[in-house]
């Protein structure tokens, strides 16, 4: 890997708006949107069905996903907001386990360090009926077939790690948790990673590949590498003159 590589952590301002350029370019929010529509409400009516309050835990942010479903007039949240670190540490810190009826961990796994306790942990403080919900991207995502060839390759910050949907399932399962899977399509359109110089696709390469001016640093022989990937099948599909990445999301519903 070149020395001059380094993780796209290290610039908080251009981190910032390649996330901001992905989240123009992608179709993440209205599959967000989609599953909060279709799927969530039948969710939280599984759990409300005998309480007049639910208690809502928000870990990493995402809490208007559960505020903006519909058919839950009748239900009061209780909302309590907190990092995954922040919460656990206080908590056992002062003994103070208290239950909840929902927790959910939305785009925000890839920054725990220790993904199977955090999971254990949480799981332990699910009340009667009550479910976790974390999203993150799908093992059958373009995401996967990338960090799985390229990862080594890059210059990883230690604040991230690589996880997918399958990775997820996998520990869920070593733990003897009982989930439920939804993936929704969702993709990103990286046209402009393959024109020379494109501000757009320059900060479209540093979302993809966590690396802060990939374009430039990258050594020529990997960049091309992963832009010949970028156009096959496994990472991306084309329509309509456009190179649309395989953003595909997983909806991972934790049963007590």
């Amino acid at each position: 890997m070149a020395s001059s590589m380094r993780s796209l952590f290290s610039d908080h301002s251009r981190y910032v708006e390649s996330f901001r350029r992905f989240l123009n370019s992608s179709t993440e929010h209205q599959c967000m949107q989609e599953f909060v529509d279709k799927k969530l409400p039948g969710i939280i009516a599984r759990i409300g069905n005998t309480k007049s309050e639910i208690k809502i835990l928000s870990i990493g942010g995402g809490a208007e996903l559960v505020a903006k479903t519909s058919n839950l007039e009748n239900i009061k949240f209780a909302w309590h907001k907190e990092t995954s670190s922040e919460y656990q540490n206080r908590v056992m810190e002062k003994n103070e386990l208290q239950k909840w009826d929902f927790i959910h961990m939305i785009q925000m796994l890839y920054y725990v360090r220790d993904i199977p306790a955090t999971l254990k942990f949480f799981h332990s403080l699910l009340a009667t009926n009550a479910m976790i919900l974390t999203v993150l991207v799908s093992g059958n995502s373009g995401w996967d077939k990338l960090w799985k060839k390229y990862g080594s390759r890059l210059p990883l910050d230690d604040l991230c790690q690589y996880v997918t949907s399958s990775d997820l399932t996998q520990m869920l399962d070593n733990l003897g948790i009982k989930y439920e899977c939804y993936d929704l399509l969702s993709t990103m359109d990286i046209s402009d990673c393959f024109i020379d110089g494109n501000e757009n696709g320059d900060l479209l390469w540093d979302f993809l590949t966590e690396t802060c001016n990939f374009s430039t640093t990258a050594p020529p022989d990997l960049k091309a590498e992963i832009m010949k990937d970028l156009q096959e099948p496994e990472f991306s599909f084309k329509k309509e003159g456009k190179v649309l990445f395989n953003n595909t999301l997983s909806f991972i519903v934790v049963q007590a």
